[in-house]
């Protein structure tokens, strides 16, 4: 069975619900990671940058900047410059959290619209809904949404309200889920103050409801290109790359990048991020600055091919050689993938309707990295640019040089 991902491009993170009318309406759900009361507290953290969920937003690298130097202001970086935190890696938490959202909402989208809802009723179902609500309140406490952490109303207030129409009760038992995953990612560790979860693992449920909450989707549709349940989906990047942010950044890119939607270039921006800070700076500056001379080229004779008897009388038809190909495929009802494989009665056709030069475009070897480019802006069954080359000879799939020479000789006896 086809995954659900292979029908989907480009999708922004949005809520789809139907009003009474049955008209779709769309509104955004701004889901960053969640920072702990205590650190807020101990950084002052600027509130411009908490949705009101109490989630981190980064509009920018500069506001990952800025949350960098809340933290480093409270650090000993003369003794322990190794304690520094640098902008990537926090722009990496956040980023990481936020696509992690972005494929839940991917999930209820294509898979099941009402998953949140049914996973509250199954845990309602194991634990009752004193425990449930001990659990998700304890949470809204150490990881406060901005109106109970600026008390303008109560964790049990916040419980019972919306958020834009969804039941914040159905919010945050996802928020929890996505706390549980930042504390088992090693990668998240040098970071653990931001987001630690043990004294909600000491003072209720917590994890108790999240291992039943993983059993749930044990037994819901699977998703994603290895088809496996949503939550194992989710610890990929994890558990493929555990102790590097850029490596699980990565691996998103990879495996998920054709359904990364508006998130691919601040995928690229950020593992860019990463790179520049990971480079080696020299305190004694740059080397000498290098001049091009240019002098005497403009002397360099012109060496144009010289002109043949031939190319006067040229009827040139042009075909794209993998197009051409996949059409003959189809008129002919079986697989022409070389060159060589191209039936003497098309290269009779061309002939009698006048054509005495047949132009092949793409014949050349083609880099893979243009394949992996288109792969990553949305389209999961581009082939590489023909105009995009890795080396000038026939590539192997269609044949190679070998094969080349015996279309070729085909062709000069028709």
């Amino acid at each position: 069975m086809k995954s659900n991902f292979t029908h989907v491009v480009q999708l922004s993170l949005t809520k789809i619900e139907k009003n009474s009318q049955g008209k779709k309406r769309s509104h955004e759900m701004l889901r960053e990671f969640h920072i702990s009361r205590h650190a807020r507290d101990k950084y002052k953290f600027e509130d411009s940058i908490f949705s009101s969920a109490g989630n981190v937003i980064f509009a920018n690298f500069h506001a990952s900047r800025q949350f960098a130097q809340k933290m480093n202001e409270k650090r000993n970086l003369v003794n322990y410059p190794e304690q520094a935190v640098r902008a990537g890696q926090i722009n990496a938490l956040g980023l990481i959290d936020e696509i992690l959202h972005y494929v839940i909402e991917l999930y209820r989208e294509q898979v099941d619209n009402e998953i949140n809802r049914k996973a509250l009723q199954w845990l309602l179902a194991q634990f009752g809904q004193e425990e449930i609500d001990e659990t998700l309140l304890r949470f809204i406490q150490d990881f406060p949404p901005v109106a109970v952490y600026r008390r303008e109303m109560s964790a049990e207030e916040y419980l019972k309200s919306t958020t834009k129409e969804v039941p914040n009760r159905l919010l945050v038992i996802e928020e929890m889920a996505l706390l549980w995953l930042a504390n088992k990612n090693p990668a998240f560790s040098p970071f653990l103050e931001l987001f630690n979860d043990a004294d909600l693992e000491k003072f209720s449920k917590y994890n108790q409801i999240i291992q039943e909450f993983s059993l749930f989707f044990e037994n819901q549709p699977p998703f994603g290109p290895k088809q496996h349940n949503l939550i194992e989906m989710l610890r990929e990047p994890a558990i493929a790359v555990p102790h590097s942010l850029s490596g699980q950044l990565q691996y998103m890119l990879d495996n998920w990048g054709f359904i990364l939607g508006k998130y691919l270039y601040r995928l690229l921006g950020g593992l860019d991020l990463i790179k520049e800070e990971d480079k080696m700076r020299f305190a004694f500056g740059p080397g000498p600055t290098r001049v091009t001379d240019f002098k005497g080229l403009a002397d360099e004779p012109e060496r144009f091919s010289p002109d043949k008897d031939w190319m006067l009388s040229l009827i040139l038809i042009a075909k794209s050689a993998l197009v051409w190909l996949d059409q003959l495929s189809g008129k002919y009802g079986r697989r022409i993938t070389r060159l060589d494989q191209i039936p003497d009665e098309e290269l009779d056709r061309l002939a009698r309707w006048g054509f005495t030069g047949l132009w092949l475009i793409g014949i050349w070897q083609r880099s893979s990295a243009s394949k992996k480019i288109k792969q990553y802006c949305g389209n999961p069954e581009a082939e590489s640019s023909a105009y995009s080359l890795f080396d000038y000879k026939v590539a192997d799939e269609l044949g190679g040089e070998a094969r080349s020479e015996e279309h070729t000789s085909e062709l000069q006896s028709h």
